[in-house]
């Protein structure tokens, strides 16, 4: 009998939501929200230098499991990574959830996510 899968629980802006999540997909999450974080302190620092800001590409990330999961965020409409938040899609056959959350906060519920799974 196989253990049951972890759940990572996301704090939105307005409550959270938990879902099945396996560490091996957390570990791409994190890396996903880390280069997103390094595209909007590059975003930041050009626009701040008061020369012409250099697009950064936009993170998506999907996580197909139980349920569909996808992550979406544009670096270059926020003033620092701290203002930024990321758009959180949840959908499965019957439901289908669309909502924000911030991306520092984000980052705290992967790592402890992967902390607790360790």
């Amino acid at each position: 009998m196989t253990p049951p899968q972890p759940q990572l629980t996301l704090n939105l802006t307005q409550g959270s939501v938990s879902l099945k999540f396996s560490p091996e997909a957390a570990i791409n999450l994190q890396k996903a929200l880390a280069e997103l974080m390094q595209s909007l302190k590059v975003a930041t620092q050009t626009s701040g230098s008061g020369g012409k800001p250099n697009p950064q590409k936009p993170m998506e990330y999907q996580f197909t499991g139980d349920v569909f999961l996808e992550l979406f965020c544009n670096p270059n409409i926020y003033p620092s990574p701290f203002a930024a938040k990321v758009l959180v899609t949840l959908r499965d056959d019957r439901i289908r959830l669309s909502t924000e959350a911030e991306l520092t906060r984000l980052i705290e519920d992967v790592n402890q996510y992967l902390e607790q799974v360790g």
